[in-house]
């Protein structure tokens, strides 16, 4: 009888467990966050989204990216971005301040200020970095590639280091031109399912903190 009881016992838990509301993530970011040319099922949101399903992941992933945003045009839609209902966010913005050589310094102060508009909700943010080219030079390249670890490490967040390292993992050394649409600058489907999973991992990681 005893055991039958503990058996009793678990089965409310169990499906308690199984009826729980799953965690909203929203990724806040640009064109390679929003999917820029690809068909819907192929952009970065929904193939992370099916990343996590299958690993069993109770999450709702929410694009909020938007083509061309810099970190400023980022900031400036936190607030509404910040619903009620979310509980995480992801943020990977960056790519077009680059393209534009906007200073890394006002890069550091609108991601910086992101962050503080999440925190102040009590909302967790792991931060995407990126790493660039050298088209304005070493200095500006290292610059803008160490304001994301400063961020990072000063407000107590889970970096994932470059968007793109899953396409150099790939690429060994060699070109990534075979996993970019014809722009050089987004990934095509092969190459967002590679970036999807190499970053899978440390998102899941991410999502298991948030509550």
């Amino acid at each position: 009888m005893g055991r039958a009881r503990n058996l009793l016992w678990a089965i409310p838990v169990t499906a308690c467990a199984a009826n729980a509301e799953p965690v909203t993530i929203v990724a806040l970011g640009d064109s390679l966050t929003a999917g820029y040319g690809l068909d819907t099922a192929d952009g970065f949101v929904p193939q992370m989204q099916a990343w996590l399903d299958q690993e069993g992941a109770e999450v709702e992933l929410v694009n909020a990216g938007v083509s061309g945003d810099t970190s400023g045009n980022g900031l400036a839609r936190a607030d509404w971005t910040l619903t009620p209902d979310v509980d995480g966010m992801i943020v990977a913005l960056g790519g077009n301040d680059y393209l534009r050589g906007l200073p890394p310094e006002m890069l550091e102060t609108n991601l910086d200020q992101i962050v503080g508009k999440a925190k102040s909700q009590d909302v967790e943010v792991m931060l995407i970095g990126l790493s660039v080219g050298g088209n304005y030079g070493a200095e500006y390249k290292s610059e803008f590639e160490e304001v994301f670890s400063r961020i990072a490490e000063e407000a107590d967040l889970p970096l994932y280091v470059d968007w793109f390292a899953g396409l150099q993992t790939a690429a060994d050394g060699g070109s990534i031109a075979p996993y970019m649409q014809d722009d050089g600058i987004h990934p095509n489907a092969e190459g967002v399912r590679l970036i999807v999973s190499a970053m899978g991992p440390a998102l899941l990681e991410f999502v298991q903190t948030v509550d």
